[in-house]
């Protein structure tokens, strides 16, 4: 038997390890498995070389909870070490990593920089036991070893009895830390972390229930036998081809990786590339809402199938932070900053190929099935807007199949949009305005009377909408988006033939006074228009860039103005050339007049879905009075 002292510079690292990084002290169990699966790996590895003349066999690992002992056992069937292996790789490498590890990442592992912990490897077990076993015996015909450490640097290691190949970690679970020698939570770490892995994961046994034997009668209850609890799908979809998987594959390792999700995925997009970098996966496209804030942290980031975050932001592009599925890459950095990550060159490159994999696919499906394309839309607008708000590469592919539905559900590209509304939505400054509705109840008066012209209404209603409109604007030459409510029809596609005005200037200045002298309300700006006599006496606008800038910055944006807490502003427009008008210029009592101007401008407020509350009940009153 030898004793000896670990040679190490801090009298103590196990405290330390348990320090800085207790709030992820379950991932212990991730690193010893996926050390298991290394050496099981390896071993497959040199029997395939003829390195090692030994029987691969059906290897499994498997996790045993003692509970009365306070131990938990972690066995495989590897490689295995010898006793000059372990005290190698345990007392110098994997120890001198541990303190590496600490000494380069404790700062940032007080904070959420530290997406992983791979590379702390063995030393992990650490921060729940307070004594580790290894019991180990080589592939090579040489004596087991058993070593055994109490958290100091003193460790002693001797020969061992065991006979067959692998490895046995004993973990003497800590005081602090009995709630992993609960199988709930050992079941839960192993599905979390380890669902995926590619070698067999035992855990327990489970009852089958077999086929009742021949002549077998109806009550009589059907066999049963135990068999092993395997916990992981050693082979899950995204390993394989594209070509060796169906529809039906893709939706069923769907359902694996999100059980509580009753809805099935829109589709699929399958990565699979391995220059100049290694990455495999599948994402899929969920049914999503509008609400930006609730759909994060669903795809899940593993490496070489063991399980790492679900926090992919710097990997994945944020836009598409919003799908589901799985990204496995070895060639992502794990013990490093988010901002490393960023500028890290394998991440970016990474980062684009997925996002040209995405775009490519949205092509393929707008192509070959426009139809079903068409059908999904509201489902998949919010990622397509986002992505061409945020990434340039994406917006020029994004712009040949990104689609601008009407009001009447009718599906444009942007390029077929310009050539069905350019002859009569051009203005006289050649310039193409786009009418656009938000929402189709509150704006139906203002889409009516836009359709009555033959202008085609677009229906754009995510919330981030605002943004993209201002994006396409400064992108493409001459065109402007229009709410049908910014202002009435002939200010929004101004012709050169203007309407001419009933009142002659007199009289719309005493009508414009008397309007503001009735409302008093500095929310109004009266604004006296000539139009169509059949257009409404009163029609209420918001200013298309005040009510935009508005908005985006209620969605983040909308630069310097601070316009998020500005009270609401509106143009009362004013028909010069209705009759009512006209009547209301020409009475004489004031107490009438005032009551016009007020119905009317109630009128104007319900059909922009302003008048609310008291102020509706009290309009319900008086138009009941007036209708006696």
């Amino acid at each position: 038997m030898a004793t000896g002292k670990i040679n190490v510079s801090v009298e103590n690292i196990f405290p330390l390890i348990k320090k800085f990084l207790y709030s992820d002290h379950e991932i212990f169990l991730r690193e010893l498995i996926s050390n298991a699966t290394d050496a099981t790996l390896k071993l497959k590895h040199l029997t395939t070389i003829g390195e090692a003349k030994v029987e691969y066999g059906n290897p499994l690992i498997e996790v045993k909870i003692d509970k009365e002992g306070k131990k938990i056992h972690i066995i495989d069937e590897g490689v295995g070490m010898t006793e000059e292996e372990v005290q190698k790789y345990i007392n110098e490498i994997a120890f001198s990593g541990a303190e590496e590890f600490l000494d380069k990442y404790k700062d940032s592992a007080k904070d959420s920089g530290i997406i992983g912990h791979f590379g702390l490897g063995f030393y992990s077990a650490f921060m729940v036991a307070s004594k580790v076993e290894i019991i180990t015996k080589s592939y090579k015909d040489e004596p087991a070893a058993h070593w055994i450490c109490d958290g100091s640097p003193n460790f002693t290691l001797k020969k061992a009895k065991k006979t067959t190949r692998g490895t046995e970690i004993i973990l003497h679970i800590a005081d602090d830390s009995t709630e992993f020698l609960e199988e709930g939570k050992i079941g839960t770490l192993l599905r979390k972390y380890n669902k995926f892995m590619p070698i067999p994961i035992k855990f327990g046994t489970t009852t089958e229930t077999l086929p009742k034997p021949e002549g077998a009668k109806e009550e009589d209850p059907a066999p049963t036998k135990e068999v092993d609890n395997i916990i992981n799908n050693p082979n899950p979809a995204w390993t394989k081809q594209p070509t060796e998987l169906k529809e039906e594959d893709y939706k069923e390792f769907y359902r694996e990786l999100y059980p509580m999700q009753f809805e099935e995925p829109l589709f699929h997009i399958h990565l699979n590339v391995d220059y100049p970098f290694n990455l495999t996966g599948i994402l899929y496209f969920p049914k999503l809402t509008n609400d930006l804030n609730t759909q994060k942290d669903r795809i899940q980031l593993y490496q070489n199938q063991v399980f790492v975050t679900d926090n992919v932001e710097g990997i994945v592009p944020e836009f598409l932070t919003m799908l589901r599925g799985v990204i496995d890459s070895p060639d992502i950095p794990l013990n490093v900053s988010r901002s490393y990550l960023q500028a890290d060159g394998a991440v970016k490159k990474i980062s684009t190929y997925i996002t040209r994999k995405v775009a490519d696919k949205l092509s393929s499906l707008f192509k070959n099935n426009r139809e079903d394309f068409e059908a999904k839309w509201n489902d998949i607008k919010i990622v397509i807007e986002y992505g061409m708000l945020s990434e340039d590469k994406f917006f020029e592919k994004a712009d040949k199949f990104a689609l601008y539905p009407t009001v009447d559900g009718a599906f444009y590209t942007f390029e077929e949009l310009q050539e069905k509304i350019k002859s009569n939505q051009t203005d006289k400054d050649d310039k193409l305005v786009i009418l656009y509705a938000s929402n189709k109840e509150e704006q139906h008066s203002y889409i009516e009377a836009a359709k009555a012209k033959g202008f085609e209404v677009l229906l754009l209603d995510s919330p981030i909408v605002s943004h993209l409109m201002q994006k396409l604007e400064t992108s493409k030459e001459k065109i402007s988006f229009a709410r049908v409510d910014a202002d009435h029809l002939d200010n929004l596609i101004k012709k050169e033939d203007t309407q001419i005005s009933k009142l002659s200037d007199e009289e719309k200045e005493v009508l414009k006074t008397d309007i503001e002298t009735a409302i008093n309300n500095k929310s109004y700006t009266v604004q006296l228009e000539a139009m169509d006599s059949n257009s409404s006496p009163f029609i209420i606008t918001e200013p298309e860039f005040m009510r935009r800038m508005k908005e985006m910055q209620q969605t983040g944006g909308g630069g310097m103005f601070g316009m998020g807490n500005m009270p609401e502003m509106y143009n009362l427009v004013v028909n010069t050339n209705h009759e009512l008008v006209s009547e209301i210029l020409n009475t004489k009592t004031t107490k009438k007049k005032e009551r016009l101007i007020n119905q009317s401008l109630d009128l104007a407020r319900l059909s922009k879905g302003l008048l609310k509350g008291e102020e509706l009940t009290k309009f319900i009153k008086r138009s009941y009075e007036m209708v006696k």
